[in-house]
């Protein structure tokens, strides 16, 4: 076993954790890293939309306080960054997919998400990622309101793959029948990136 495996599960079993829910090349923090691309934006959650839209049969724009009045739902899950971090057990409230999607009405070609963000920011996953048991369009973690620097008003919470494919800033939702790399993707890493495969860059 490498050297650094051996030491990362030994401070996971020292937790009181299955050293098991440790992805490989990953360590555990109990602190949540601040990691992203430009500066934090000034998103004020008075004027913050969603637009659902795509291959849906009625497309759809919430205001922030639209959002929140749909059914919520809370979630307990381990996250994990491509930088290495793995943070287990984080809270997140906030509306899960099929919310949306009764709204909306995806169309039997979606396949895929684009998920668009403050700053141009995108990221893709396919659409089995977003309709995930514990994946939310979250505006609540760890029993507080999104700070702007973990994407707050809004962000994606997507915990089956890597933590960039969880866009913060969240402003739109886009259902495509192709699949359409995001911003990190352009810049050279996985398009899966399934953590326990260690998908971190390339295809």
């Amino acid at each position: 076993m490498p050297l650094f495996r051996s030491k990362a599960e030994d401070k996971v079993r020292d937790a009181g954790y299955d050293p098991a829910r440790l992805p490989p090349g990953q360590y555990l923090t109990e602190k949540w890293p601040v990691l992203h691309a430009g500066d934090v934006p000034d998103v004020d959650a008075a004027t913050w939309t969603l637009a659902v839209s795509g291959e849906v049969e009625s497309p759809l724009t919430l205001s922030y306080d639209e959002l929140r009045a749909l059914p919520a739902t809370e979630v307990t899950t381990d996250i994990h960054c491509v930088t290495r971090w793995s943070r287990f057990d984080a809270d997140f409230k906030g509306v899960h997919w099929r919310e949306l999607a009764a709204l909306c009405h995806p169309k039997p070609a979606a396949r895929f998400v684009i998920a668009h963000a403050e700053q141009g920011f995108t990221a893709n996953v396919p659409l089995a990622a977003l309709e995930g048991e514990h994946a939310l369009v979250a505006y609540e973690a760890d029993g507080a309101p999104l700070t702007a620097e973990h994407g707050g008003p809004v962000r994606l919470v997507i915990p089956t793959k890597y933590f960039w494919k969880s866009a913060k800033w969240l402003t739109g939702i886009e259902l495509s029948s192709i699949d359409k790399p995001g911003f990190w993707e352009r810049y050279g890493y996985h398009n899966d990136a399934d953590f326990w495969q260690e998908q971190r860059y390339g295809f």
